[in-house]
């Protein structure tokens, strides 16, 4: 029987991306779910005119009753979150409104489905953050120490899904994702700025000097845990996905440099470090590899390319885009 995927959090990069890569991989159909109407061609990537697929712009947190009208309609069986107020450096101001989403509107969303029997299966994407910065690759059973609002709120509703699942049988579970890429990313987030700054010639601001180290893993391979995990794993399972070792963030931006054919020096200036930045983001993948038969495929070699294709492919377009962090409500 095809399976049917809602995609919360639909019209963000990694959502997209998500979808993308079920339509290409499996016979499911695809309910894209996001606050706003899809943004242009360099962010939908035109996801709109592919077949077994439908968007909807509906808030979460504004406008639920709107939201399950729809769910409701298509029933469908496996729901993906990605919705989410992110960034964590940024939110320490208006620190509450992580919260309003992150946890309090995604609990109220999951009570509200558990009155309803078509979903099988709901699979929250949380983050690597909630582990804090640490010395060694962290495992799901291992403590956890957010060091940013953002952090605090994912790990809030992470809670409630792991005794919803305990003591209700609700049917969940969570994909801790390392730092993810791909193309559609807006351009506040380190690899797409670098590139569309690294295509206009200008340079990018290196908060720290990109000391800080942190675990890439590009959408599309996100998109493959997704799958795997909704076919294969057995209900309450907490799975960290993310790359053997981390990369620090001034390596990143020396192979994106090289992938596009400039000079390292010419692309970057050291500014100060943001707040609350976090030393080290890694993590022990070893259980959804085990489980569901999970690890990464796509190199920094193909990834950064793919970027920089995406980059050259929609310059006109993306030249003008903003690239600083704008926060919505």
């Amino acid at each position: 029987m095809v399976k049917k995927y809602a995609v919360l959090g639909g019209g963000g990069s990694f959502g997209i991306n998500a979808s993308l890569w079920l339509l290409d991989n499996s016979d499911a159909e695809v309910i894209g779910v996001g606050r706003n109407l899809l943004r242009p061609e360099p962010f939908s990537l035109n996801i709109e005119s592919r077949d077994r697929y439908h968007y909807y712009a509906r808030h979460l947190t504004y406008e639920m009753d709107l939201l399950f009208e729809i769910l409701d309609k298509e029933k469908p069986d496996v729901i993906v979150n990605f919705a989410a107020q992110g960034e964590g450096a940024a939110s320490w101001k208006h620190s509450w409104r992580y919260f309003e989403t992150n946890s309090m509107a995604l609990t109220k969303f999951c009570e509200k489905l558990m009155e309803r029997d078509y979903v099988e299966r709901f699979i929250q994407i949380g983050t690597s953050e909630m582990y804090g910065s640490v010395a060694h690759a962290a495992k799901e059973t291992d403590p956890i120490q957010p060091s940013s609002p953002y952090a605090a709120s994912k790990v809030a509703f992470d809670m409630y899904l792991m005794s919803a699942h305990k003591f209700l049988q609700f049917p969940m579970n969570i994909i801790r994702p390392s730092n993810a890429y791909g193309p559609g990313q807006l351009l506040h987030r380190v690899i797409p700025k670098t590139v569309i700054l690294g295509l206009k010639g200008e340079k990018l601001p290196l908060h720290g000097g990109g000391r800080a180290e942190k675990s890439y893993i590009h959408s599309r391979d996100l998109g493959q845990a997704i799958q795997l995990v909704a076919e294969k794993a057995p209900l309450g399972t907490v799975y960290n996905a993310g790359p053997a070792e981390p990369t620090a963030i001034r390596t990143v931006v020396e192979l994106t440099a090289d992938a596009l054919g400039l000079p390292f020096e010419e692309l970057c200036e050291v500014t100060a470090d943001r707040l609350g930045q976090d030393g080290r983001y890694w993590l022990d993948s070893s259980a959804i590899k085990n489980d569901v038969g999970w690890e990464p495929q796509t190199s920094w070699e193909q990834g950064l390319s793919e970027m920089v294709d995406w980059g050259r492919k929609y310059f006109d377009q993306l030249k003008d885009w903003p690239t600083d962090f704008e926060m919505r409500g």
